[in-house]
């Protein structure tokens, strides 16, 4: 019977027109590397989380390193009460150049006010990226000249994204309110006190909302409040300056930030962000983007966790060395698609 059979589908074969046989091969390929595809950025999704999972309840192991007495010291938890009244958390990826005039310029500023206002405790905490210039080196002087209990370095060994440096800075810092700002020092130090402003603000505002005029005062730690640094007010400039093609790009890009994690924030991408730690607790221990786009995840994650947001316009200058290529273009769109998919179909378990 098999013998018989195969006459017959050989015939079929030769009915049909070769342009027919070709369209249905190409369109076999095509369905196989679409499948293919799919279960791939599936099984990355679902990867993801599963080392989120694991971040989640590992017990760190993590320790600053002490330069002037040698001594390892104990990295702190997201989850102690805050030491320090405000923790600035830098990540540093090759940034021995730009490095040290941003640090010098944060240090004087902190140092100038902490002798002002004696409530006024602060630590800085630069997080290296696993760069392969001398930034640990540059970072380590400045832990020599003002202590580790002001400065202090984390090395992460590896290179793993801007986002994840940001999340180790933050589950290790010790302050109330925690700053995350860039290496370059784009964006003006003393800019801190607007949004530290907005913070008190929302923070007045929700406890008159919640609480009754003769309970005793929330603590400004326990409040969970996000303030965003915004850029959004020199877009004008910005676009007849850039050239075309950047512009493009930044439009379509600010179209697929509004379709993933919708409106409410401007400028998601500027680095100089505050956190108060309760927010910063529940924020960063749900995160899950590691690179370019994890300012999106968490404008996602304060809506989701309804953890109220402001948008306050500060200071920038572009500062050259940017890392950001044509490349990170595609790479923030992945990202982006990551975070509808995982987040949209329960992938991703957000937990307050």
């Amino acid at each position: 019977m098999a013998a018989a059979g195969w006459p017959l589908s050989s015939s079929v074969a030769d009915l049909l027109p070769a342009s027919l046989s070709l369209t249905l091969l190409l369109a076999s390929l095509v369905v196989v590397v679409v499948l293919g595809a799919a279960a791939f950025f599936f099984e990355h999704i679902r990867k993801i989380g599963c080392t989120h999972s694991l971040e989640r309840t590992e017990v760190s192991a993590a320790f600053f390193e002490d330069p002037n007495s040698l001594n390892k010291v104990r990295c702190p938890s997201i989850y102690d009460p805050a030491e320090k009244y405000i923790s600035l958390i830098i990540p540093a990826y090759n940034e021995e150049h730009r490095l040290p005039e941003a640090l010098t310029e944060t240090l004087n500023y902190l140092k100038q006010r902490s002798a002002v206002e004696k409530s006024f405790t602060y630590e800085v905490l630069i997080v290296d990226d696993g760069s392969t210039d001398h930034t640990s080196k540059v970072a380590f002087e400045f832990v020599r000249k003002h202590k580790i209990d002001n400065v202090r370095v984390l090395l992460l060994g590896r290179n793993h994204g801007k986002g994840e440096a940001v999340r180790k800075g933050m589950l290790h810092s010790r302050g109330e309110l925690l700053l995350m700002l860039d290496a370059d020092g784009a964006t003006k130090v003393t800019d801190l006190e607007k949004l530290e402003a907005q913070v008190r603000a929302l923070a007045k505002k929700a406890e008159s909302s919640l609480a009754p005029s003769n309970s005793p005062s929330q603590r400004l730690s326990d409040a969970e409040i996000a303030v965003f640094g915004s850029r959004a007010h020199l877009e004008k400039q910005a676009l007849t300056t850039r050239k075309w093609y950047r512009n493009f790009l930044m439009k379509g890009f600010h179209l697929v930030v509004l379709l993933t994690a919708g409106p409410g924030i401007r400028d998601t991408q500027c680095g100089f962000k505050m956190f108060t730690r309760a927010a910063a607790r529940k924020l960063f221990t749900n995160i899950r983007l590691k690179r370019w786009c994890f300012d999106v995840e968490l404008v996602y994650l304060c809506k989701h966790l309804r953890i109220p947001m402001a948008e306050v316009s500060v200071n920038w200058t572009e500062i050259p060395g940017s890392k950001v290529r044509m490349t990170s273009i595609l790479h923030m769109v992945f990202e982006l698609l990551l975070i509808k998919v995982g987040y949209g179909l329960s992938i991703w378990k957000i937990y307050s």
